[in-house]
């Protein structure tokens, strides 16, 4: 009764048992971190001392900060490239491609433990590897050899039957997992997908799926290592990297801690209203909306057959007037695919833009849409603004779904597109062997020559702030009041404005909470002392950037006070010494102000012996029942004032 998620812990179980609910560390194969989050990476290498990377591999990406219209991500680029070479990591060049799907083309392999310092981190699992999205002090952890600690999450089994019809495909499924189960409806639980109808999923299929993932708030997803992966890496060269990882009486109730099942003849296309990955409606019923424009890529449809798919369908015909139909190529390797297969000559014939292989709009780098206009995507979110755009209007859905719209400029479910234009549902020939290009790789350096390798600092690269002790009664003002849901693109914003300073805290701190209250950061700066902020639900939920703990914290943030958390935002404040306190009655959320001075009295001794503690309203003289969920690992990160200072310490 093993499935394939306990397989991939027990063989890495460094401490810790596998229940539900411990703590327990794991050894780490591999590392992934991408321009947007692994400039503070490396400068927490710095801050470590380390001398060179104890991993199998670990690789450093440059996929999301592509727009050079000024110095600034240029200069993170030779940052990057200098720290790749200095602690012997592998270095992809900007345009090489969105490090997940090159990771799999490259890199991944069945069996191995990857941690990335990007939420979806997961995609991975589409191989038969545990890959989890972290924090990016939790990846520097890893690169210096050291355990991931984590706590034992449930193995959540989705058995998957049947075939998916016509113009249906894999975003579907995981968009149908969204709908029944909501944003947050993962947390803390692995999935596990198995079943008959794997079959007919490849390995970039599934990759779709493991990639969302992350939107429903799960520590990761698994697939296991059949022989759909056996030909993908077979395809790719790598055939010998191929180890057989399935899942032992999958169809046994006991093998899981929760069972879902889908039978995927019964899907239909479907799309996440905005602003919301969780808005999840069928296209039939948003059809006929009128939309500006069509993005297709990144990492949630990064697959030659997605494009192919595309191509496909415009094939010979002409993109809707006044629509914007863009195209970012996931990879270098697939966009030579598609060229040769003749894909990129219809899609440019049928009058698509087609742009770098990168992240792009997916992270508000580029492609902003118009105001007041509904934009279609195949990308993993739409949070409020993600796109570059603050009052954004996004859709998500799948490639076929995109091509479909893009062609008649409304939102159109595609079987009724294809009804109309007599056209039946393409087969895409995909070729047996994928293109391998690693010229924009760069190997790591022996470590001789590492060693003497010079990090190369622009102005624009600045040092981490100072981490100081956990005040022994911690007093502040609650600067913002948060409702449910809040994301990490709403704490600390992506697009071209903020994401140029990620290296840059002071700068970077400017952009906290500035498209719900602008004005947060100059209140902040402006209170001498420490300050508190109150949320809702599932605060911190979407990407893994740990700029959403330290910007505030170099603002005073010391304490955050919510109703839950997600959950690399939770570890996040964590590692940068920000207490994370959970209402024990979610009711008393309401009797919390904007304004309001919150107490906390004796913080060593009360987190040290307790789980549950009060907070304390001096406005309002009213006290709140609060709990940690901390380790006494944790405990003692927090009293340090994080991570980096107790290193120093030990």
């Amino acid at each position: 009764m093993t499935n394939v998620a306990r397989q991939l812990i027990e063989s890495h179980l460094l401490s810790g048992e596998m229940t539900p609910g411990q703590e327990i560390g794991l050894r780490i194969d591999q590392t992934l971190t991408q321009d947007a989050t692994g400039t503070l990476v490396m400068l927490e290498l710095e801050a470590m001392g380390l001398d060179r990377a104890r991993t199998e591999v670990s690789v450093q990406y440059v996929d999301h900060n592509l727009l050079q219209t000024d110095a600034k991500n240029a200069e993170d680029h030779l940052f990057l490239r200098s720290a790749a070479r200095r602690w012997g990591l592998w270095f992809s060049q900007a345009g090489n491609g969105v490090s997940h799907p090159a990771h799999m083309q490259h890199f991944g392999r069945p069996g191995a433990t990857m941690v990335g310092s990007d939420s979806h981190t997961p995609a991975a699992g589409s191989l038969g590897m545990l890959a989890i999205g972290v924090g990016g002090l939790e990846v520097a952890m890893a690169i210096a050899g050291e355990p991931l600690y984590l706590v034992m999450p449930e193995i959540w089994g989705v058995r998957l039957t049947g075939e998916l019809p016509p113009w249906v495909s894999a975003k579907d499924v995981i968009l149908e997992m969204l709908r029944r189960h909501g944003v947050s409806g993962g947390r803390n639980r692995i999935i596990e997908y198995h079943g008959p109808g794997l079959s007919q999923l490849s390995a970039m299929d599934r990759h779709v799926i493991a990639n969302m993932g992350a939107e429903l708030g799960a520590t990761t997803t698994v697939f296991p290592a059949d022989e759909a992966v056996r030909s993908f890496l077979r395809a790719h060269g790598r055939e010998d990297d191929f180890t057989e990882l399935l899942a032992a009486d999958a169809d046994d109730p006991a093998t899981w801690d929760r069972t879902d099942e889908i039978d995927l003849g019964t899907l239909e296309p479907l799309v996440a209203a905005p602003s919301s990955p969780g808005n999840v409606q069928t296209v039939r019923a948003a059809a006929g909306r009128e939309i500006s424009q069509v993005v297709v890529g990144s990492s949630a449809n990064p697959g030659l057959r997605d494009f192919g798919m595309v191509a496909a369908m415009l094939a010979g015909r002409r993109t809707a007037p006044g629509l914007s139909f863009d195209v970012n190529p996931t990879s270098r390797n697939m966009l030579q695919d598609l060229t040769r297969m003749g894909a990129t000559f219809d899609l440019i014939g049928a009058g698509a833009r087609l742009h770098q292989a990168g992240c792009m709009g997916c992270i508000g780098m580029g492609q902003a849409p118009a105001t007041g206009t509904n934009s279609l995507r195949t990308m993993p979110r739409n949070f409020p603004g993600r796109s570059g755009t603050s009052d954004d209007s996004v859709w998500l859905c799948s490639p076929e779904t995109a091509a479909a719209s893009g062609l008649t400029g409304v939102i159109t479910d595609p079987r009724d597109w294809a009804e109309t234009a007599g056209m039946a549902y393409p087969t895409i020939e995909l070729p047996d062997h994928a293109t391998v290009n690693r010229a924009m790789l760069e190997e790591p350096l022996p470590p001789a020559e590492a060693a003497a390798i010079e990090l190369v600092k622009g102005e624009n690269i600045a040092t981490l702030p100072d981490l100081t002790p956990m005040p022994q009664h911690l007093a502040g003002p609650v600067m913002i009041k948060l409702g449910d849901d809040v994301s990490t693109d709403e704490i600390s914003p992506a697009g071209a404005r903020a994401l140029p300073f990620r290296s840059n805290i002071p700068k970077l701190a400017d952009f906290v909470f500035d498209a719900i209250d602008p004005d947060y950061s100059v209140r902040a700066a402006a209170h001498d002392g420490p300050h508190v902020i109150v949320g809702g639900e599932n605060y911190g939920q979407g990407s893994s950037r740990e700029h959403a703990a330290i910007a505030p914290y170099y603002l005073g943030l010391r304490l955050v006070l919510a109703k839950s958390f997600a959950r690399i935002h939770w570890q996040n404040l964590v590692n940068f010494g920000i207490l994370p306190l959970e209402f024990t009655d979610p009711g008393d959320y309401d009797s919390v102000a904007a304004g309001d001075e919150l107490r906390l009295s004796d913080v060593p001794d009360t987190l040290g012996g307790h789980h549950e503690l009060t907070v304390h309203n001096a406005t309002r003289d009213e006290d709140y029942p609060a709990r940690h969920r901390l380790s006494a690992r944790q405990v003692e990160m927090v009293l340090a004032g994080g991570l980096i200072p107790l290193l120093r310490t030990t």
